[in-house]
């Protein structure tokens, strides 16, 4: 019973925390698209020279952990005259993060439609950019709906690393609940509890995603 009194006090403040956990996965999503496809398109491209800027971001962001990548963001970018607020630091490291995984998603996707789409596009005069947009993406974009929902429920929990850089999400919600309290067990249960539930959450949303594009692949 004690222990249920304590959640249900704790629970405003790490419901919001999770609130502010969703709204920071959401926007590094977000970001990490809007980087990882023009990256993935860099990296289809038989050009070397504009691939390789390309290859190195992926490399570098995928081989250094993510805890580092905060670190320099918010910690070390200030010695060289950059100050970025918490928020903006931890979403543009998540988002870059993310960004470099999306890529990889995608291109591998686009890489698994038949080389024929491509070949048939070509020979009913489309370029390669027209047969990209309306051949090859819709294709793709079902193929890497598993892969980047994945990544999207991988962003709900390393948004907890933002605790580091002062963001108050669920994780340093639960630590201020656990530094007024002097009950870690409960409440860490509970945290691990609630991102478990989100998890939940989105891998229902996939399904329903995977099934509304298979539905309307079938329907072509």
């Amino acid at each position: 019973m004690a222990w249920l009194e304590l959640l249900r006090e704790a629970a405003p403040v790490m419901l919001r925390g999770a609130g502010y956990t969703v709204l920071f996965a959401l926007a590094a999503m977000v970001g990490g698209l809007l980087i990882g496809f023009p990256v993935a398109l860099l990296r289809m491209l038989p050009q070397r020279l504009l691939a390789w800027p390309a290859n190195v971001y992926v490399s570098l962001m995928r081989g250094t952990p993510l805890l580092v990548q905060m670190f320099v963001l918010y910690y070390g970018l200030p010695s060289v005259g950059v100050e970025l607020p918490p928020v903006t630091a931890g979403i543009l490291a998540l988002s870059l993060n993310s960004g470099a995984f999306l890529s990889e998603s995608l291109r591998g996707a686009v890489a698994a439609v038949p080389r024929g789409q491509w070949a048939a596009s070509y020979s009913l005069g489309l370029g390669y950019w027209p047969t990209l947009y309306h051949v090859v993406l819709p294709q793709a974009l079902r193929v890497a709906v598993p892969a980047m929902s994945n990544t999207l429920i991988s962003l709900i929990k390393d948004t907890s690393l933002v605790s580091v850089i002062t963001l108050t999400e669920l994780m340093l919600a639960t630590k201020e609940v656990i530094s007024t309290t002097f009950q870690p067990l409960p409440l860490y249960l509970a945290a691990a509890a609630i991102y478990w539930a989100l998890s939940l959450l989105f891998e229902a949303l996939q399904r329903r995603a995977e099934q509304r594009l298979n539905r309307a692949h079938r329907s072509r």
